[in-house]
């Protein structure tokens, strides 16, 4: 193997396995390597318990037998994911390479604590299900909190059951990955107020630790007083009203709402009014300037927010039909967007609540295109108390939490944190004005010869794209020349991260 490439193996692999929920890979080693545990960490970005896992037992490395690739069901589809050569590529890693840097392998994390306040409530970490079709009755939350959430925002409930359409789901692909994007039409919950009521009461008798908060959506004031009073009754330990929902049938509801401050604070008003336990204020994402809502929502009484909800789309046009996606009949509609191409969106609302002056220290339960321990990071990081997932538990499932937990303990544990707290908003003074930005030097691409392949990928996008910086060398490889800007273009699109960003130079005495 050209360990130069480990990387590449170990990406293309965990990209490509199937997650099988048989696990038919750990089930036909004799040697008790479970592949399929270490692919799955792979897959969400937890490499140093990923590694962890292929260094206890390192009898992959000498099986001639293969039975764990000839059971690989991806062998019916192309070709088997191969992973004898993935786990010798892991092992490969130095432990401080790129892969492992951000957390440990070895050592300890017991003093690591997740547990944080969030409005007043103890939870015992910081990762929820979001109100989506993943938290919507007692069967299917009962299974995600044995598995390990803290909490639940419970599917928004109403004084009304919708009629949905079928189909009501759609999503955006690019080359490999098809879930890049994710699109829904789907509304509020489909059971009735009673049974949703109910659920709410059994998962708090039966999970008294876990967190409910309760999702609600009212047409009128009357109704959000009364939908209020009942979730609390029933056992919920905060409210999160939907303001946002950007797809509901009937005009005058969800995102309508968030994108109107005068009724976001009339309705907030309303739920305070009949109830005594913590509320959030669900922000809608169809606005230039989510703070405006928000302060209403937290001057009317709102005791926290949650941001973001999905983004108004079209997507997927069928260019035989001109019908765009997910098609019902011959139509469809303007839906919500979510998934991982949604992040830098909500993390661009949850900075800018966090920098204004009214809200910047009104907890916040952040969302949207949460996948790994490293995107709820990156949450945290900007300043949320909780984060909420969906779209990826709609792929993967609720096992996903056991990654999300390892790998960010790991994290913590590395940089010497012992608790979550420590990280809250520590990536908010990194983000400034443009105007306050270095411009007094440049920071030039490095080369790294030997695991350049000839491809030429730069080149083309530098002069096609950018400054005409790169020039053929007679080896087929790049070089650089006077042109160059450091912008780092070259770096984004090298397929085998040969290139990699400099030493930042200053250019002051070159003028």
């Amino acid at each position: 193997m050209d360990f130069h490439y480990a990387s590449q193996i170990i990406k293309e692999s965990a990209s490509s396995c199937l997650l099988c929920s048989g696990k038919n890979c750990a089930a036909a080693c004799k040697n008790g390597v479970d592949a399929a545990k270490i692919m799955r960490s792979l897959r969400f970005e937890n490499y140093c318990g990923a590694y962890s896992l292929a260094k206890k037992n390192t009898s992959c490395l000498t099986c001639d037998s293969r039975e764990c690739e000839k059971s690989c069901l991806k062998g019916k589809i192309t070709r088997p994911i191969p992973i004898q050569e993935t786990i010798s590529a892991l092992l490969s890693l130095q432990e401080n390479s790129a892969e492992l840097k951000d957390g440990i392998v070895n050592e300890s994390y017991d003093e690591v604590f997740l547990d944080t306040l969030f409005c007043g409530v103890r939870c015992e970490n910081p990762f929820f299900l979001s109100s989506s079709v993943v938290a919507s009755n007692y069967e299917m939350i009962a299974k995600a909190f044995d598995e390990g959430w803290a909490g639940v925002a419970f599917k928004t409930i109403g004084m009304f059951v919708p009629e949905e359409v079928s189909p009501r789901f759609a999503t955006l692909q690019k080359e490999d990955d098809s879930f890049v994007g994710f699109k829904n039409i789907e509304q509020i919950s489909d059971h009735t107020l009673e049974e949703n009521l109910d659920f709410i009461r059994r998962l708090k008798s039966d999970y008294p630790t876990k967190v409910i908060i309760a999702s609600i959506m009212g047409r009128n004031e009357r109704e959000w007083e009364k939908l209020a009073t009942l979730v609390q009754e029933a056992g919920a330990d905060i409210i999160e009203c939907n303001f946002s929902c950007p797809h509901m049938a009937t005009h005058g509801l969800g995102s309508d709402v968030g994108q109107n401050p005068e009724l976001v604070a009339s309705y907030v008003k309303a739920a305070r009014r009949s109830t005594t336990i913590p509320i959030l204020a669900k922000m809608t994402p169809n606005i230039g300037n989510m703070e405006l809502p928000a302060i209403a929502a937290v001057n009317a009484g709102a005791d926290g927010l949650a941001a973001i909800n999905t983004i108004k789309s079209i997507l997927n046009v069928d260019l035989d039909s001109f019908v765009s996606q997910p098609q019902v009949g011959n139509y469809t509609s303007v839906g919500g967007y979510s998934g991982k191409a949604v992040k830098p969106i909500a993390l661009r609302f949850i900075h800018d609540m966090r920098k204004c002056v009214e809200t910047k220290a009104i907890p916040i339960s952040g969302m949207g295109g949460i996948e790994t321990w490293r995107d709820a990071a990156e949450f945290i990081s900007l300043g949320c108390g909780t984060i909420q997932v969906t779209t990826s538990v709609m792929q993967y499932g609720y096992g996903i939490i056991h990654d999300m937990i390892d790998g960010i303990k790991r994290y913590l544990t590395k940089y010497g944190y012992n608790s979550i707290q420590q990280i809250v908003g520590k990536a908010l003074p990194k983000i400034v004005p443009t105007d306050f930005l270095d411009r007094s030097s440049k920071q030039f691409p490095k080369f790294i010869r030997e695991k350049c392949v000839g491809c030429g990928r730069c080149i083309t996008s530098c002069y096609d794209g950018g400054h005409q910086a790169l020039d053929l060398g007679k080896n087929g490889k790049p070089v650089l020349n006077k042109n160059c800007v450091g912008c780092q273009l070259c770096v984004l699109v090298c397929p085998a991260q040969a290139i990699i960003p400099g030493t930042r130079t200053s250019i002051l005495n070159k003028k």
